[in-house]
C-alpha cells in the first residue's frame, strides 16, 4: 500500500477546500490492548475515558455497575460529543464547547486518552472512533480506543473492573488546535460532485445506500451521487473487534487504493458511521486526505436542491463489500 497515495486537493468553480499542509498521517497505535492498559492502569496523565451510554431501558447504571477502574465517564450520546445545527443532528460541536467539555471532564492537552466503548457490535464501535475523531480534529494526537471496548476488557477475569460513579478529575484547560483539513462540509461536497479524483465513501448498510430505507432525520432516501458503499461492519468479525490491518486492506475500494483519488469523503447519515469508515482507512490503513462529513446524509438532505442517486446504479461498487463480509 502506498500511504501517501491521497495527496492535497483545491477544488475549484465553487468552494476552495483547506491545503493538506498538516495532514493526518496513520497512528502509530490508534488501538491499545486490554492487557497493555491494564499494564499502565494508575499513570500520570492517563485519562481513561468511558463513553458508554445509558441504555433506555436498563433498570441500574451501566457506568456504575462496572468501569475499567479510573475511568471517568463522558457519555456519547448526552455528554455533548455531537450537537445539532439548523435542524441537522451529529454536527460537530464548536470547538469552545468542545474545549468546555472535555476540559470539565479533567482531561488535558497533556494527557493521554483511552477511548472505552461498550465493544457490543459493530455499530458501537463508532461512538468510539467518533470521539476519536474529534480528539484529532481538536488537534490532540494522544489518543487511542481501546479494542474490543468494555466487553473485551472482562474477557479475562483476571482484569479488574470497579465499580461505583465516574472518577471526579480536577477540571483541566484544554486548548484545541483544530486540523479543520479532516472535516468537510456540505458545501465543499457539493463543490466536488464532479471531480473524478474524489471518492465519496457510503458507509451505511445496502438498503440505505440503494434508497430502500432512510434516517428517520434525512429528508430523502438514496445517496450522494457517485458514491462507493463501504459499510462499515465489513471491517468486524463476529466478535465486533475490527479485522486484523492485512484484512482491512483487502476491503479498500480499489479507486481508493489505485491511488487516482486526491480525496476520501466518508459520509453515513449523522457522521457515527462514517466515523468507522474515517478512522480505517486514515489511521488503521494510513490513506491521506480522508475527511468526515459529519453532516452526511441528514445535511445533505436539508437542502432539497441537491442531488440523490437511488437504485442498483452502482450496486456493482457494493456487492463486493457483502461476500467479502460473509466470506
Amino acid at each position: 500500500m502506498n500511504a501517501s497515495a491521497l495527496l492535497p486537493l483545491a477544488v475549484s468553480g465553487g468552494i476552495a477546500l483547506a491545503a493538506m499542509a498538516a495532514d493526518l498521517p496513520a497512528a502509530a497505535d490508534p488501538l491499545i490492548e486490554p492487557d497493555e492498559l491494564a499494564a499502565r492502569l494508575g499513570e500520570d496523565h492517563l485519562a481513561i475515558l468511558d463513553i458508554r451510554s445509558q441504555p433506555r431501558d436498563a433498570a441500574q447504571d451501566v457506568f456504575a455497575q462496572g468501569h475499567v477502574p479510573g475511568a471517568v465517564h463522558g457519555d456519547y450520546v448526552t455528554g455533548g460529543w455531537r450537537t445539532e445545527v439548523d435542524g441537522v443532528v451529529g454536527m460537530a460541536p464548536t470547538p469552545v464547547a468542545l474545549e468546555t467539555m472535555i476540559g470539565n471532564l479533567g482531561i488535558g492537552n497533556d494527557d493521554e486518552v483511552v477511548i472505552v466503548n461498550a465493544g457490543t457490535d459493530a455499530s458501537d464501535f463508532g461512538s468510539a472512533a467518533r470521539v476519536y475523531w474529534t480528539f484529532k480534529y481538536l488537534g490532540h494526537d494522544d489518543v487511542a480506543i481501546l479494542d474490543g471496548g468494555f466487553r473485551g476488557w472482562t474477557e479475562d477475569a483476571s482484569r479488574p473492573v470497579e465499580a461505583g460513579p465516574s472518577v471526579v478529575r480536577e477540571p483541566k484547560i484544554f486548548t484545541a488546535s483544530l486540523h479543520p483539513e479532516i472535516l468537510i462540509s456540505s458545501d465543499e461536497v457539493l463543490a466536488t460532485l464532479n471531480d473524478p479524483r474524489v471518492v465519496r465513501v457510503d458507509a451505511r448498510p445496502e438498503n440505505q445506500y440503494r434508497g430502500e430505507a432512510q434516517h428517520p432525520r434525512a429528508l430523502g432516501a438514496g445517496r450522494i451521487p457517485g458514491s462507493v458503499g463501504v459499510e462499515q461492519a465489513i471491517f468486524f468479525d463476529d466478535r465486533g473487534r475490527l479485522l486484523p490491518r492485512e484484512q482491512l486492506e483487502g476491503l479498500v475500494p480499489e479507486k481508493v487504493k489505485s491511488g487516482d483519488a486526491d480525496m476520501v469523503v466518508s459520509y453515513c447519515n449523522t457522521g457515527h458511521w462514517a466515523a468507522t469508515d474515517w478512522f480505517v482507512l486514515s489511521q488503521m490503513l494510513g490513506y491521506r486526505n480522508v475527511r468526515l462529513y459529519d453532516g452526511s446524509m441528514t445535511g445533505w438532505t436539508a437542502d432539497p436542491s441537491r442531488p440523490l442517486s437511488t437504485g442498483p446504479d452502482e450496486l456493482d461498487k457494493i456487492s463486493r463489500w457483502v461476500p467479502a463480509r460473509q466470506g
